[in-house]
Formats: C-alpha cells, sequence, structure tokens
C-alpha cells in the first residue's frame, strides 16, 4: 500500500539527518532521476521507431515536415 506523505513531514525527516546522510539522500535521488528520465527517453524511442515501423508516422526534414503541413490547409 503506497501511503503519500506530507511534504513537510518529508522535509522535517531529511533535516533531522546527518549532514553526510542528507548528501547521500541527495545524490541518490538526483541518480534516480536521472535513470528514470533515461528510461522515458528509452520508451519515446522504442515508440518513435514503432510508430515508423508502422506507418504512423514519417521520417524526414524541416522542409518536409513544412510541405506536410502547408498542403493539409
Amino acid at each position: 500500500m503506497n501511503k503519500l506523505v506530507p511534504f513537510q513531514t518529508v522535509v522535517e525527516y531529511v533535516e533531522a539527518l546527518s549532514t553526510e546522510d542528507q548528501d547521500l539522500l541527495l545524490e541518490l535521488i538526483q541518480k534516480r532521476r536521472v535513470e528514470k528520465r533515461r528510461q522515458e527517453i528509452a520508451n519515446n524511442a522504442a515508440q518513435t521507431l514503432e510508430a515508423i515501423k508502422t506507418a504512423k508516422a514519417k521520417r524526414g526534414s524541416i522542409a518536409d515536415l513544412r510541405a506536410d503541413l502547408l498542403s493539409q490547409e
């Protein structure tokens, strides 16, 4: 069960940690955020490749995009 903890409570818990533990926690959070973002980028890339493969998306230059947009008007 995922119970939400009020933000202020989390801040108070972190402030109660030693300076070294606070630094370690910050480093851990940063690394996890970077890894989460990498996973999001990988998922987006996989979806894009699948869209190209199934012809739901096109590949091209800015000029190609502009031409497609102008032809839809």
